[in-house]
């Protein structure tokens, strides 16, 4: 039997990991416009940049900029990730009230993401979450390549537990498990959100960042939704992929996220109708169709825009 209670929280990415692997650099005002489109849309949760260097992420290098122009929405939470120590102090300057932060549980990709091993990297960003939290800041600890890695296939899961086991005992509100390469499948994700949930504390919620590198982006959503989880990941228009692993696909779609949740029964607050003039703005400026389905879809009763024959 199909069990899931509303409500799901979204996030959503397309202001970080969105663009962060796009060649266009995108100037203050679009990116204020598109945060714009999304608290329109009802999108309570919204990543807006990382704090990175600029020489490895050019796109973020005004993210520090951006919290200051920002105005900030009453029940809108505004985001950004962090990497290490320096990455902290900025996001702290600027007065980020929620952060994700986060390690690999793959060697190679977290020697190419941030030149640490697992362990090094672990031993970095402990504590740069207490000191975060210390600081009255809510953590997000996160663990990239949860479900496999683009460079050495399967990962051992009893990493990815100890990791959340110890986010957890930091104080961390929520570990993130992210399917950084897109290699999950629907009975995995299931089955690792139950171990991860049996290991941290009760308080403590799971959530998931899910790509579409094989298509089954949203089937393991639904696996995540039966495993408990109830705040997923998601980018504008299906935008996204992580500069350091080859072809890697982008992020589920906010707007398909919102639609299969709606056709559920399981409330979001967000309105994806609202979404598709923002995915035809971006499509506009990358000069390319994005990957996202309902920005393209049209509905029973709407006006089609793209008629066509049916065979």
């Amino acid at each position: 039997m199909f069990e899931a209670t509303g409500p799901v929280l979204i996030e959503d990415e397309f202001l970080r990991d969105g663009l962060q692997n796009e060649k266009r650099l995108f100037s203050l005002d679009e990116k204020l416009g598109f945060l714009a489109d999304l608290e329109a849309a009802g999108v309570t949760r919204i990543q807006l940049g990382s704090f990175v260097h600029p020489k490895w992420v050019p796109q973020m290098a005004d993210t520090d900029e951006l919290f200051t122009r920002i105005t900030r929405t009453p029940g809108v939470t505004y985001s950004a990730l962090v990497l290490n120590k320096a990455g902290l102090e900025r996001a702290l300057a600027v007065k980020v009230p929620h952060l994700s932060i986060s390690v690999s549980a793959s060697e190679t990709h977290s020697r190419k993401n941030t030149n640490r091993s697992v362990d090094e990297g672990r031993a970095v960003i402990a504590p740069v979450i207490e000191r975060a939290l210390s600081e009255g800041v809510e953590v997000r600890a996160g663990i990239q390549s949860a479900f496999g890695c683009g460079f050495e296939g399967a990962i051992d899961p009893e990493v990815v537990i100890d990791i959340a086991r110890q986010w957890s005992a930091l104080g961390a509100q929520e570990i993130n498990l992210a399917d950084t390469a897109g290699l999950a499948n629907p009975r995995q994700v299931y089955d690792l959100c139950q171990r991860v949930h049996d290991a941290v504390r009760p308080d403590c919620a799971l959530s998931l960042h899910l790509h579409d590198t094989r298509g089954l982006g949203i089937a393991n959503m639904v696996a995540g939704l039966q495993a408990g989880v109830r705040v997923f990941d998601t980018a504008l228009g299906g935008l996204g992929g992580c500069p350091f692993i080859p072809k890697a696909a982008g992020n589920i779609a906010t707007e398909d996220v919102a639609f299969a949740l709606s056709e559920m029964g399981i409330k979001t607050g967000i309105d994806w109708r609202a979404l598709k003039p923002a995915i035809a703005r971006a499509e506009a400026l990358l000069g390319r169709r994005l990957p996202g389905r309902m920005g393209h879809i049209t509905q029973p009763g709407e006006p089609d825009t793209e008629l066509g024959e049916c065979a």
